[in-house]
């Protein structure tokens, strides 16, 4: 059709017979009006040294599915992490370093509370008027499982009500700076101003690129830092943040299950609880709490004594919503870390757990049911949701008695009012034996209950780690660090064991539910520390070159000013599972489509697979926009005029097209882009958009 040949005037185009590899997905063909100038190599050594850190505070923020927290340091002192200040409310006997990730509004969508607070308030709140406030629990997952994930994805809260994500997640956001900012300079003898404070967000590996920039754009959204100073948010990956701390570990500060063989839930002995020195850890470490103040080693950890250079080791990091698995090799004597195999995992964390007792709720009080009480007694709801929490986190391999649940009242009074008979009466209708009915109003969950609502998510979880530590590439794995909160579960820590503890060594560090934050921190004051990372996807631009006959498919044809084309090549940056070291960076020169033009717009592209030509091929996808904003150009004497396709940049008509050479850095947790006008030597502000579906 005669419009499809016409460029975009927001885009790109290369005049001349020069020829880029291959690439471009796209349907309509406006998406490929660009051509490299130049040929460049792929990918070229910009080597960036360790700097101090600019900062005068680091401030890291775990925002995590089903809890959240801070820990801050001071560059000055840098090897003592303070941790946040103990929560309002929260559980008796437990030591709340991290609040639950749960957020209130009010019926005016005005923020009220978070955490235990939020948890509580809206627990207090009468039936009839919690219907009216907004409760979000565990809403960090909707960004995992988005496809389309834009500015106006929506998130629905417990009462049915519907707000933009991105709001949610700037309120929580917010409410965390003000809580660290109030605590940092408390603590801190001078006068901190906002530029002095370096952010560090964490988020799953996993994570594709437009999630990644939708917490940067909460963060800009809730105040932790401006557009105009992005270096100040670092977004920091979960293991990649847990493998950082355990550096730092010595050797009384870990569980190494690889010294404790189990049988049925017990030692060889017999002789106590397979679980048992963990719990005492974890005693001591409730003890010295009162501090909040945890000291890192200078240097590496003893445990590092034992890795040498080129040993490698694994970090499942097994949280709330997702697991994330991470290979890493260690570089003495620096002691940085180089990433050997591209991030895996998946939606496989403890809320599993979760929905499989909603889905066992649903077998025995029928699916209708639970959805009419979750709408109309959401407070309810969330205080069965609480006490089954409390009971899942004691569940243990080899228990002998059963787990006990209450049921809140309301819930049993609604049921009756409902369906005119007891729970009791439709749990022994339902024939589901392994859940019995204590007269004291609990459900009472046997062992073989509890191992079919942990089994679908633990199974996933060894499954991926079985396929890992089975891949040629990573024989000789020596440690597998288990990390996250989830791991504090013995069901998976004797899963594990169980699946590779003849393999590799499994370490677990005694404050596993810290581990990320704390890396986090140690990441923000040194982000080089990871030197070498990999691609989890081919990035590419959609661009024209010139058409040949018999190698470039009919349907690929396009004739503009004269010149056959071929439209829809994918132009490859990086390739799958590429290893891509800090500093290192892609150069492409583009000209404008016409002279004076002061924005260009140029569609990125990825694709899990390696096998893709076009941009049309299956599995490639539009992932983000690159604009480039040009200042006016500088006239330079004797530039030819003129908007055509014809003429090469320095040919014979001289320089009459403008080059806008652009770098795209993949060394770090996300994609940076710069670009730079030659004509001119100025810089051109470029940035990538994957949230503009």
């Amino acid at each position: 059709m005669a419009d499809e040949a016409q460029p975009d005037p927001d885009s790109l185009q290369i005049p001349g017979d020069h020829l880029s590899a291959p690439s471009s997905p796209a349907t309509a063909r406006n998406d490929c009006s660009i051509t490299p100038l130049t040929p460049l190599p792929s990918l070229r050594v910009e080597v960036r040294p360790r700097m101090s850190c600019p900062f005068s505070v680091v401030v890291a923020i775990d925002f995590g599915t089903t809890s959240s927290g801070y820990a801050f340091s001071f560059t000055q002192d840098s090897e003592a992490i303070h941790m946040m200040k103990r929560w309002e409310g929260g559980d008796p006997g437990v030591a709340n370093q991290k609040s639950p990730t749960c957020l209130l509004l009010t019926p005016e969508l005005k923020f009220h509370s978070f955490g235990f607070a939020a948890r509580d308030f809206y627990h207090d709140l009468d039936p009839e008027e919690a219907r009216h406030w907004l409760y979000f629990d565990k809403f960090k997952m909707k960004i995992h499982s988005t496809s389309d994930l834009t500015m106006e994805t929506e998130l629905e809260a417990v009462s049915g009500r519907k707000v933009r994500a991105i709001e949610v997640f700037a309120h929580a956001l917010h409410f965390f700076r003000e809580h660290a900012l109030k605590e940092v300079k408390d603590q801190s003898s001078s006068v901190l101003e906002g530029e002095d404070i370096r952010w560090v967000i964490t988020v799953p590996a996993v994570w594709r690129q437009p999630a990644k920039q939708f917490m940067r754009e909460a963060a800009y959204l809730a105040g932790l830092v401006s557009p105009d100073c992005p270096e100040q948010l670092l977004i920091a990956l979960e293991p990649e943040a847990a493998s950082i701390y355990c550096r730092k570990l010595r050797l009384h500060q870990v569980l190494d299950l690889s010294l404790q063989p189990i049988t049925n839930g017990l030692d060889l002995e017999g002789s106590r609880p397979f679980e048992s020195s963990f719990r005492q850890a974890r005693e001591q470490l409730r003890r010295s709490r009162h501090s909040r103040t945890f000291l890192v080693e200078s240097g590496t950890g003893e445990l590092w004594s034992e890795l040498q250079t080129g040993d490698r080791y694994i970090v499942a990091d097994c949280g709330g919503g997702t697991m994330d698995l991470t290979v890493h090799q260690i570089e003495q004597p620096q002691g940085t870390l180089k990433e050997l195999y591209k991030a895996s995992g998946g939606p496989y964390g403890a809320v599993g757990v979760d929905l499989a007792f909603e889905a066992m709720l649903c077998q025995i009080f029928g699916e209708d049911f639970i959805k009419s009480f979750k709408a109309k007694r959401p407070a309810a709801w969330v205080d069965l949701t609480i006490a089954f929490e409390a009971r899942k986190r004691t569940a243990a391999p080899g228990r002998a008695n059963a787990l006990n649940i209450s049921l809140p009242f309301s819930f049993i009074d609604f049921y009756k009012r409902q369906r005119g008979q007891s729970v009791e009466a439709a749990l022994r209708r339902s024939n589901m034996n392994i859940v019995k009915w204590s007269s004291q109003g609990m459900l009472r969950l046997t062992q073989e209950a509890m191992n079919e609502l942990f089994q679908p998510t633990i199974s996933n979880i060894v499954k991926h780690i079985e396929e890992l530590v089975a891949k040629p590439e990573l024989q000789g794995v020596r440690f597998l660090f288990l990390v996250g909160g989830f791991a504090e579960s013995p069901m998976l820590q004797k899963a594990v064991q169980r699946a590779v503890g003849r393999t590799c060594r499994i370490i677990i560090p005694h404050d596993v539910g810290l581990t990320i934050l704390k890396g986090a921190v140690l990441f923000g004051l040194d982000p080089t520390v990871v030197r070498v990372r990999r691609c989890p996807l081919i990035y590419g631009v959609g661009v024209l070159n010139r058409f040949v006959e018999g190698r470039h498919p009919r349907d690929k044809l396009l004739i503009k000013d004269g010149r056959e084309w071929c439209t829809d090549i994918l132009d490859r940056f990086v390739c799958v599972d590429q290893s891509v070291a800090l500093g290192e960076v892609v150069k492409r020169s583009y000209t404008p489509a016409r002279l004076g033009q002061r924005k260009i717009i140029i569609n990125i592209y990825c694709s899990p697979s390696e096998d893709v030509t076009y941009i049309s091929d299956p599995g490639v996808r539009k992932c983000g926009t690159i604009t480039l904003d040009l200042p006016e150009p500088l006239q330079l004497p004797g530039a030819v005029g003129g908007e055509g396709g014809g003429g090469g940049a320095g040919g014979a008509g001289g320089p009459e097209r403008r080059e806008i050479r652009a770098t795209m850095q993949f060394g770090d947790t996300e994609i940076k882009v710069t670009a730079v006008d030659v004509m001119s030597n100025r810089s051109v502000r470029a940035s990538i958009d994957f949230l503009a579906n």
